[in-house]
C-alpha cells in the first residue's frame, strides 16, 4: 500500500500508463525486498570505528534509478529505510543518515547516468561523500548528542584508530569520507555487473 500511495504521488512526471503502472510497482516491491535483506547483511571493515559497516543494499536502489530514473531509486531507499525502523537499534538516526546519502547518490546519479555513464557514477560518489561530511556533522551526529551520545564518546571511538585525531571534522574527513565514495564505488561496481543482464526492464 505505502508502495502504490507514494508511486500515485509521482506517476503524473512519470506520464505512465496502467499496463506499465503495474509492472513498475511489482518491479519497486521486488527492489525494496532485496534492498531489506541486503542491508542486514553487514561487513565490519579492519581498521574503521565499527560503527562504520559495509553493506550492499545500494545496489537494488542504484539498479531501479538505472532503469526508471531518481525518484524512483529515491522511493526504493525511503522504503527500505523506513521497513528498517522496525528493527532499528539507533532510534531512525542511522536509517536517516542512510536514506540522505543513497537519495543524494540517486538524483545526481539519475540525471547524469543517461548522458555519461563514467560521470554519472564518478559524480554521484563524490556528491554522496561530501553529504555525508554534512549531514554527519550537521544533523546526523548532533541528533545522537540528543539521545544520550556525548561528542567526546563519539570522537574516542575514532580515536582509537587514529589517536592524532583531535575534532569531529577531521574524523569525518579521515574516515567517513572516504570509506562513503569507496563504498558508493564498490555499490556501482556490483550494479555494472548485472545491469547488462537486466537493461531490457527498462522498457517497463
Amino acid at each position: 500500500m505505502l508502495i502504490r500511495f507514494l508511486f500515485i504521488l509521482i506517476q503524473r512526471k512519470l506520464k505512465l500508463n496502467s499496463m506499465t503502472r503495474t509492472k513498475v510497482i511489482t518491479f519497486l516491491s521486488f527492489m525494496i525486498s532485496i534492498s531489506v535483506i541486503l542491508q542486514y547483511i553487514e561487513i565490519s571493515i579492519p581498521f574503521l570505528p565499527s560503527f562504520l559497516k559495509l553493506d550492499f543494499s545500494d545496489v537494488p536502489q542504484i539498479l531501479t534509478t538505472a532503469l526508471l530514473g531518481p525518484w524512483m531509486g529515491i522511493l526504493v531507499s525511503l522504503c527500505k529505510n523506513g521497513i528498517h525502523l522496525f528493527i532499528s537499534q539507533s532510534g531512525f538516526i542511522g536509517e536517516l543518515s542512510n536514506f540522505i546519502l543513497g537519495a543524494s547518490f540517486c538524483l545526481i546519479f539519475g540525471y547524469i547516468w543517461p548522458h555519461s555513464k563514467k560521470a554519472g557514477i564518478l559524480l554521484a560518489c563524490i556528491f554522496m561523500a561530501f553529504m555525508s561530511y554534512y549531514s554527519n556533522y550537521y544533523l546526523i551526529y548532533p541528533l545522537y548528542y540528543k539521545v544520550g551520545f556525548s561528542q567526546s564518546a563519539i570522537l574516542s571511538m575514532y580515536q582509537l584508530i587514529v589517536p592524532s585525531i583531535s575534532n569531529l571534522s577531521q574524523a569525518l574527513l579521515v574516515f567517513n569520507v572516504p570509506f562513503t565514495f569507496i563504498k558508493g564505488l564498490l555499490n556501482t561496481g556490483i550494479f555494472l555487473l548485472i545491469f547488462s543482464r537486466i537493461r531490457h526492464l527498462s522498457r517497463l
